[in-house]
């Protein structure tokens, strides 16, 4: 992207599959300004087939007094882009509420805006939300989580494409440097806003970006290529640890997500870490320092006794019958469903995947969508939750009989911590427990979108679904 109309073929691929819908995250500033505008004329010259649509997507996050100017500034730069013919469509979400005590500021407004980008982009149509992060970010990325201890995965950085939520995140501009972002703006003669916050050097990014950086580019110019070479690495590295934990996996957890200790125990030493790490990643969507995850290796050795608590994290981890179970802080003496009347009930208002909040304080539902097994996504529109009152039959297989709840629980290992939470009907049909998931009565069936749900209270759901940076 030198000082030329429009990106790069190879940037063209690598955003969209046409004829689509894409949204872009438009803060207004200058590197997002530059690559709305560069997917909108891509749009509005066809490279995408008929009827290509451009999203613009504004997340109004309630935290400078010039953020309804920003507001109106990128609505009146799309409405402006528009009358020329230009088939772009703004659409804005304002935040709602403020860090809690302690939270990162920075932290909060990432996480409530990738909620809000993904919200808007699922209601308009879009498969797809380009970010205009670009080397140098990269390069910061990787200097920061180095700072912070950071293992593989954090020191992979920003991924050039992932899945999550439904939607493909993609950042067609990674391998391009700042200088380039700026080159282009200049030879559209692009106006854009300048966040004032970017000057705030209580932000870690902030300081590393105007007290360190500049030094650094001095001593060694290359240093943005350089440490976006080594991000890239090691995101191939933790590629193949992917894998390598993917064909691990079926002899280390059950279906729950649960650890056999006996398993674990039988790895070598850096395998068990690694392990630990991707684990706790894996069912409580956290890291852990590389000390902490020490500790508990020494300990987890050391022959613990059925019953035994380790704190971990935002919770703690279990162990029950020979397996480690985590479980999010106050989960256990979380049980929504007492006090309530064993008749109460609530209609199912899941209409897609993603992350859903169940009516009366009765917790959260996190729905995926799979290619086997699972429940039939059609039916969860026609179904309604109902607090637990005694009585209820669960088939946990094709070819295996209905059972009690009580018994299933018992046979499964299921704590009782994990037992609360309502249950899942459609009519007389029992569709999902919690803790034991989906009946196996009520199955998809060929040709059925097919998801499967998981259940969490709301005291334990942040640890579990909160968002990191993608």
């Amino acid at each position: 992207m030198a000082a030329s109309t429009t990106p790069p073929s190879t940037d063209r691929r690598q955003a969209v599959v046409a004829p689509c819908v894409v949204a872009v995250a438009y803060s207004g500033g200058r590197d997002s300004t530059a690559l709305l505008h560069a997917v909108a004329q891509l749009a509005a010259a066809g490279e995408w087939g008929q009827g290509a649509k451009v999203l613009a997507l504004h997340v109004h996050h309630g935290l400078s007094a010039w953020a309804d100017d920003w507001w109106a500034h990128t609505q009146a730069q799309c409405d402006g882009w528009a009358k020329q013919g230009v088939p772009v469509a703004w659409h804005g979400f304002r935040l709602q509420g403020k860090p809690g005590p302690g939270e990162s500021v920075e932290a909060w407004a990432r996480q409530g805006r990738y909620r809000a980008l993904a919200e808007m982009a699922q209601a308009h149509g879009a498969s797809a939300v380009l970010l205009a992060h670009h080397a140098q970010d990269q390069a910061e990325t990787f200097w920061l989580q180095a700072l912070r201890g950071a293992g593989v995965a954090g020191l992979s950085a920003m991924p050039m494409a992932a899945e999550r939520g439904g939607l493909t995140w993609l950042r067609p501009w990674l391998h391009r440097s700042r200088s380039e972002v700026q080159s282009y703006i200049d030879h559209h003669g692009l106006t854009h806003i300048d966040d004032d916050s970017n000057a705030d050097t209580r932000f870690a990014r902030n300081r590393l970006r105007l007290d360190v950086w500049p030094s650094l580019q001095q001593a060694f110019p290359d240093a943005t290529t350089s440490l976006s070479q080594s991000a890239a690495h090691l995101a191939d590295a933790q590629a193949c640890l992917a894998v390598w934990l993917e064909g691990l996996w079926p002899t280390l957890i059950n279906a729950k997500g649960q650890l056999s200790l006996a398993a674990w125990c039988q790895l070598p030493a850096p395998a068990q870490r690694m392990v630990l790490l991707a684990w706790a990643r894996k069912v409580a969507d956290q890291g852990l320092s590389r000390g902490w995850v020490g500790r508990l290796q020494q300990e987890w050795l050391a022959s613990p006794r059925s019953g035994t608590r380790w704190p971990m994290g935002r919770g703690e981890v279990c162990l029950y019958r020979g397996w480690l179970l985590w479980r999010a802080d106050d989960e256990a003496g979380h049980a929504p469903s007492q006090g309530l009347d064993a008749r109460a009930s609530w209609p199912c208002t899941i209409r897609r995947a993603g992350r859903h909040v169940l009516p009366a304080g009765q917790g959260v539902v996190l729905v995926k969508r799979v290619k086997q097994g699972g429940l039939p996504l059609s039916m969860l529109a026609q179904s309604v939750w109902r607090s637990r009152h005694g009585g209820e039959q669960f088939q946990l297989g094709p070819d295996r009989p209905a059972r009690s709840l009580k018994k299933q629980f018992q046979q499964q290992g299921v704590p009782a911590w994990a037992r609360s939470g309502p249950l899942l009907w459609a009519g007389e049909q029992l569709l999902f427990v919690p803790g034991l998931g989906e009946d196996a009565r009520a199955q998809a069936q060929p040709g059925e979108v097919r998801v499967t749900l998981q259940w969490l209270p709301l005291a334990g759901e942040g640890a579990a679904s909160s968002q990191k940076v993608i």
